[in-house]
Parts: C-alpha cells; structure tokens; sequence
C-alpha cells in the first residue's frame, strides 16, 4: 500500500473513533461510508440494509464468482478514559472500544486497493455491518435479504485482536469463537417488614444461594475437557433498608464452544431456579435470550484466507479461540466463509477490548486491507465449486 492510502487511511480510522455511532445508531457512520466510497470510486451502493447497513458492489466481467467482505461499524457504551487523545471520543459515554472504527475503515481501504488493481474479475460485496454489539446487526441485514439482493459464494470477516503482535494473522481451524447468549433469573418472593422475616418470603437470600449454585454449573456439570462461561453481571432488587424486597433480577451470560454444552449450561440455569424455588418459598424462573452461534470457519474459505495472510504477512495456526462472540457468526450460517483475527499489538497499559484505554493500531490498517483484498482476489479466481 502507498503511503498516500495509508495516511488517508489513518485519518478516516481517526474521525470514525472522534465520532463513533453506538450500536443501531451508526447512521452517521454510515453517511461517512458511502461519503468515502464515492470519493474513492466506487458507483454501486446500497443503504439502509438491515438498518443503517451499506453494501457496495465492486464488479468486472470475466467471472460469474462472488466473494463478500464484512466491516462492522458500531460503536460501545462506554466513556473513554484517555484525555490526552487528540481524536478521542467526542460523543459523552460512547467510543470505539472495540476497533470497529478500524474494521470498517480497512474494508475501505481494501475497496481502493481492488480498484487499483485490474487483475481480478467478478463480483467483491463489501459489507458494512450495523449493530454487531448486541444488536442483532447481521440478522437484520439476512431478514433483509443481504444473500438474496446481493448474492455472494464466499464471505470472509476479521476482528483485531490485542496481545497476538500488530499484523499478525491467526487462522482457526475449528472455533474461533463462542457462542454468546443472555439470561435472567427472575425470583418472586412476598415482601414485607425487614423486622418480620417470618411474614415474608425472601428474594435476596433465595438470590444468594442461586448466585453460588451457578458457579457450580462449570465447575461441577460441564465434563472438564469442555469449555463454558456462566458470568453473573447484574443483580437488582429491594427499594428500602428496612424492607424485605419482592422481587430480585439476577442476568447474565453464558458461553459455549459446543452446542451440547450451551444445553447443559441451560438445564443447569433451569434446575438451579426450580431448587431455590422449592428452597425458601419463592417463584423463580429462567428466561435465556438466544445470542450468537459459534463462529466456526468452513474448511475451504478457512485455507484460502491462510493462503492469503500467507502471502501478506505472518502467519498463525497455534492460537486458541476466545469465549467471545461475534455477529459474524450469523453470516456463516447462511453461506461459506472464514473469520480471523488480526493482531492489535501490545495489550498493556488497558488496551485490550471494550476497555476505556483501548484504541485501534493504525500501523494493522495497510495490513488488513491489504488481507481483505487478497483474500478477495483469491476466492474469485479459485476454482471447482
């Protein structure tokens, strides 16, 4: 990549984290997309798929092959920590804790390094991808009719990863990461004086119990070789000191790299409920909201893109995967394709994700559009089916 590209580039990375969009409100994001991908050259564009999703078109006859590359575009509710930062986040309690400002400003980069170059033909997708925190974004883009209004053979995806070294591209061969659902368990209890516990049924102490019981769901359930996550993140109830509350909200998260075990995590949640309910009294139920699948590559696309990293950069076999999510998941589902990482660099100092210290390694720019691009020349040159 030239250093012109690089530099402009480096500046679009910057104004993209100085104005990010939180999730299922990236319009402005997305008006900067298509902004830049007019000024770059690029004439076919679609808005507003699946929200504020944008999906270009790259085309040049010779080849009836199609290959799509996913960016996503939104940003966390989180307030960034760094003062210093002369392209912080100008948007109170929002910023690009994730690198997605990065993400899509690569798959930009790699839309100008496939219109320089006149060696490939074919159909290159690129698609910016809306509310990939939670909200949905690649399912809402489906519903839409992304593989059916734009057809594609292949997708490929990436998400910078710090710790793995700035540039380094690590391919999985099985999971790279896991599926991610929510989860409420909701205790009823009668409310009452703090002074009279004998007149109520206590929520608070059935939570307690049902606080410890999940921790054992891993640790006591899951078969030892298996992999899971039971996160307890909030816990809500009572209105007064001197009251004994009605009613306790515990959520959370669980994580599986196998579908069996997100099964087992279920049942645990469930026989956990129905034991402190029989317990103290209490009415308590368990109520999970379906996140995403395991992202898992797809053998053929998985060794195109490590052929293409191959070719870019170094190279990385060795590194396991993450208990994560990833919207891009969803994609995967629908039509074959590859999701890799892309190392950040250093993590120290509170760089790593969702972290108010984080901020994406513009050096990983010329890299990852370059990775994007190659990738796409390979998956429209390949042949067989």
């Amino acid at each position: 990549m030239d250093t012109t590209l690089a530099e402009t580039l480096t500046r679009w990375r910057r104004h993209l984290h100085a104005n990010p969009g939180l999730t299922l409100n990236e319009g402005t994001t997305a008006e900067f997309v298509v902004e830049k991908l007019k000024e770059i050259g690029v004439t076919d564009i679609a808005e507003h798929v699946g929200g504020h999703g944008v999906v270009a078109t790259l085309h040049r006859p010779g080849s009836n092959r199609s290959v799509g590359l996913r960016g996503d575009m939104d940003a966390l509710p989180i307030e960034e920590a760094s003062q210093e930062l002369p392209y912080r986040s100008t948007v109170p309690g929002v910023m690009h804790a994730c690198g997605h400002d990065g993400h899509t400003t690569a798959l930009l980069g790699a839309a100008a390094l496939l219109l320089q170059d006149q060696s490939w033909s074919g159909t290159v997708r690129l698609v910016f991808q809306p509310a990939e925190e939670g909200g949905g974004g690649a399912a809402s883009m489906i519903r839409d009719g992304l593989f059916h209004r734009f057809p594609m053979d292949q997708i490929y995806g990436w998400h910078n990863w710090p710790g793995l070294p700035a540039g380094t591209v690590a391919v999985h061969d099985g999971a790279v990461m896991a599926a991610g659902n929510r989860f409420e368990i909701i205790i009823e209890g009668h409310a009452g004086h703090a002074a009279l516990p004998h007149l109520t049924r206590d929520p608070i102490v059935a939570a307690g119990h049902a606080i410890v019981a999940c921790q054992s769901i891993v640790a006591r359930v899951l078969d030892p070789m298996d992999t899971g996550v039971v996160s307890l993140t909030t816990v809500h109830g009572g209105e007064a000191q001197n009251q004994i509350a009605a009613r306790v909200v515990i959520q959370g998260s669980m994580r599986y790299l196998r579908d069996e075990v997100g099964e087992q995590i279920r049942d645990g949640l469930r026989r956990v409920a129905a034991g402190v309910s029989a317990t103290f009294g209490v009415q308590a139920e368990t109520h999970v909201r379906e996140g995403v699948p395991v992202t898992r590559n797809h053998p053929e696309p998985r060794e195109l893109a490590a052929g293409a990293a191959a070719a870019i950069t170094a190279l990385r076999r060795d590194v396991p995967p993450a208990m994560t999510g990833e919207d891009f998941s969803r994609f995967l589902h629908e039509v074959p394709g590859a999701f890799v990482w892309i190392g950040n660099g250093a993590s120290d100092n509170g760089r790593e994700l969702h972290n108010p210290n984080y901020d994406f390694n513009d050096a990983v720019l010329p890299v990852a559009s370059a990775f994007l691009a190659e990738t796409a020349r390979r998956s429209l040159a390949r042949t067989g089916e």
